[in-house]
């Protein structure tokens, strides 16, 4: 929403595009990142008054208090789960915000054996069963590492096409109810 709204469009349309045929997820933020020019303090004002969380969020995320695990930027992410009143774990990219640009940082950049590519798999939680939660391109390998998957969008497409089982969701209510107590 931050390129689309103080970004370069075009840029953004073109690099939509050619994400996972000729870019890498990383290009494609990376490139998109650098049209950026304001002040972070401007894009963290916008995001707490225009970035909305699906129903259900915060009862979900005090119940069960889930890992964020994201290919977004913490010092965006913060900021609306703070308005939201919920404290999380985030594990997400950061920010070099420079005036010629912004520059991720990114949390992790080593190659997934099973992608090729940066990814979140990586940043699943061992050890107990793992539910995953995702609707984006950068949700694809780490759902096909999860024991239990509620997808839409995107990913649901992705998951459809790779003939993959998953939990279509449209809010966290229904996903609270999926978890139980």
């Amino acid at each position: 929403m931050i390129i689309e709204e103080f970004g370069d469009r075009e840029i953004y349309a073109q690099t939509e595009g050619e994400l996972g045929r000729e870019l890498s997820l990383h290009d494609v933020i990376r490139i998109e990142m650098g049209t950026l020019k304001l002040p972070l303090e401007d894009a963290v004002a916008w995001v707490r008054e225009h970035v909305t969380v699906r129903p259900g969020f915060r009862e979900f995320a005090e119940e069960h208090s889930p890992l964020i695990l994201s290919s977004g930027f913490t010092e965006l992410i913060e900021p609306v789960l703070e308005r939201e009143g919920v404290s999380l774990e985030v594990h997400a990219n950061r920010l070099d915000v420079r005036a010629d640009g912004w520059h991720p940082i990114w949390r992790d950049d080593a190659q997934c054996a099973e992608c090729g590519q940066a990814c979140k798999r990586g940043g699943l939680p061992t050890g107990s069963p793992v539910a995953f939660v995702g609707d984006g391109y950068s949700d694809h390998c780490a759902a096909l590492a999860a024991d239990r998957v509620f997808a839409r969008d995107g990913l649901a497409r992705y998951l459809d096409r790779e003939g993959v089982a998953y939990e279509p969701f449209e809010d966290f209510s229904q996903l609270g109810a999926a978890f139980g107590p």
